[in-house]
């Protein structure tokens, strides 16, 4: 069995898990185009196919995905799972629809009447990364500008905005990573000085977590289960009364060594997707 790793870009992540043997399955670095052209049933692969720098959706390459599919290749975080975790619309009503603590959340287009959700709110893409494109809004006034600067905007033009209800920022987030449907990481991400945001990219820095708390394991769990996610990562917040409440879910995550202290977190992400890979294959068999 060959597995791949389909991804239109390198980043860290991706070069960390390039390379990984696990039960002597060597993770191999392809773009779609090659995974479409080395591939054979009986392969696996992993999409790590990414939120468009645009904003304006996905990476190219999401078809391949299915087209392997159909070759009898075992494929992990697939089209569907990757437009479970990449588009917030479609997240926020997966995760409803499974009873799961998420925010609020409505969907604004160009044509559409005034949101239902009241401020304070924050106003997002539907596909977001690194959090780009991301406003807080105290009040209606500002609600109004936010969404009056966006008129414009390509991508809101071509698939509207979000606008969901605020869970008070805490200053830091949860982030979770499920691999199969196990944990196998997480990290607390601290907002820099006077930004709200956690993200890295944003000034953030990481605290290593050497027990993540065990109800918000159960929901990470829970979460990548309703997505169909092999690998995610699940940022979560607690409220005021410590519940823990789910932000968004990427199904392209990248994550380091931090993330799993006095382990090796990608050979644990690969060990757990090269065996679920396994599981699917020798299930197809027997078929």
């Amino acid at each position: 069995m060959r597995f791949a790793l389909i991804a239109q870009r390198t980043t860290p992540t991706n070069e960390s898990l390039a390379g990984t043997v696990v039960d002597g399955i060597r993770w191999e670095p392809m773009t779609p185009e090659q995974a479409l052209a080395e591939l054979r049933p009986g392969d696996a692969a992993l999409g790590r196919l990414d939120v468009l720098p645009t904003l304006g959706g996905i990476d190219d390459g999401m078809w391949v995905l299915g087209a392997l599919e159909a070759r009898r290749v075992v494929v992990l975080n697939d089209s569907a799972a990757l437009f479970a975790t990449h588009d917030k619309l479609l997240t926020a009503r997966l995760l409803r629809r499974a009873h799961l603590p998420h925010p609020r959340t409505a969907h604004v287009r160009p044509d559409r009447p005034f949101p239902a959700v009241r401020p304070p709110v924050v106003v997002k893409p539907r596909f977001g990364s690194g959090g780009r494109g991301v406003t807080l809004c105290q009040d209606e006034d500002a609600l109004c500008d936010a969404l009056s600067r966006l008129s414009s905007v390509p991508w809101f033009e071509q698939q509207g905005v979000l606008v969901q209800e605020l869970v008070p920022p805490q200053g830091y987030d949860l982030r979770i990573l499920v691999a199969g449907r196990r944990v196998v990481g997480a990290i607390f991400r601290i907002a820099a000085e006077g930004e709200w945001r956690t993200n890295i990219s944003l000034g953030g820095s990481r605290r290593s977590v050497a027990d993540p708390p065990p109800d918000a394991c159960e929901i990470a769990v829970a979460a990548a289960r309703a997505a169909g996610a092999a690998l995610v990562g699940v940022d979560l917040v607690q409220d005021g009364l410590g519940s823990w409440t789910i932000l968004e879910l990427n199904g392209a995550v990248e994550f380091t060594q931090e993330y799993q202290p006095g382990g090796d977190v990608f050979t644990d992400v690969a060990a757990e997707l090269t065996r679920r890979a396994a599981a699917s294959l020798g299930a197809a068999a027997a078929a």
